[in-house]
């Protein structure tokens, strides 16, 4: 969770500039019931119009963009371990997103989703910041009760059970103040307020989603306003691939 607290904060350092091409066409979306039929842009390594940056920081960094808008998506070379790590299993990334038109650009972090490629393409949609608080309260209520009961019926093991209670409680109220301060919320930019940014968080919690493999592929999908912004990305992108992280 440091490394989260500290991601607004980071610099970025960029090491490696890939131009790219955004690439239209029309798909159709299962997400999109009312309109099957929507514009997509997609992020593509070889052509112009999109960015791929290693920062030392221990992130990769994509970017894509319009004539109008541009979305940065910042995802940590250690997501995957970081997810075992955690007693609220979730993957996350970090999304600003920059509009630079005359007019007005709704984002509504609600509508994004996240395909876990290897995982029979299962696709999970972005957590309710509040929703999530209040799973990660309630649980962490949940244990201190249990561990009550627990403690009770065998006092012989009141020292060990409440030493976790207590690494847990420190654990969920970092996440908490985490989810609180830095995730996406609802926006509309315009020229006064041209930009959002903020953390997206998906459950992993899945029967269809099972051991990580070596190199996990995934497909962030950010619709907004009749079009769909996809980020096809691997984790690492190369296979082995390892980032020296700057020390804090």
């Amino acid at each position: 969770m440091r490394s989260f607290r500290n991601a607004a904060s980071t610099c970025f350092a960029l090491v490696a500039v890939v131009p790219c091409f955004l690439a239209f066409r029309a798909i159709d979306v299962a997400s999109a019931t009312e309109n099957p039929k929507l514009s997509v842009v997609r992020w593509d390594e070889e052509r112009p119009g999109c960015t791929f940056s290693r920062s030392d920081d221990g992130k990769y960094h994509y970017g894509l963009w319009t004539d109008n808008a541009g979305i940065t998506l910042s995802v940590d070379s250690q997501e995957l371990e970081k997810v075992r790590r955690r007693h609220e299993p979730f993957f996350g990334v970090r999304l600003s997103v920059r509009y630079r038109g005359q007019g007005a650009l709704d984002v509504n972090p609600e509508n994004i989703s996240l395909e876990f490629v290897k995982h029979f393409k299962v696709a999970q949609p972005a957590l309710d910041p509040d929703g999530f608080s209040a799973k990660i309260q309630n649980d962490a209520d949940e244990l201190d009760h249990q561990t009550a009961r627990e403690v009770e019926k065998h006092p012989s093991q009141k020292e060990a059970k409440e030493a976790y209670v207590r690494a847990f409680q420190k654990d969920a109220a970092e996440l908490l103040e985490f989810v609180s301060k830095n995730s996406l919320r609802p926006a509309r930019l315009s020229p006064a307020n041209p930009e959002v940014s903020g953390w997206v968080l998906f459950n992993t919690n899945s029967k269809w989603i099972g051991a990580w493999k070596r190199q996990e592929e995934f497909v962030l999908r950010v619709p907004m306003e009749g079009t769909v912004f996809e980020f096809p990305f691997k984790l690492p992108p190369k296979e082995g691939e390892l980032i020296l992280r700057r020390r804090e």
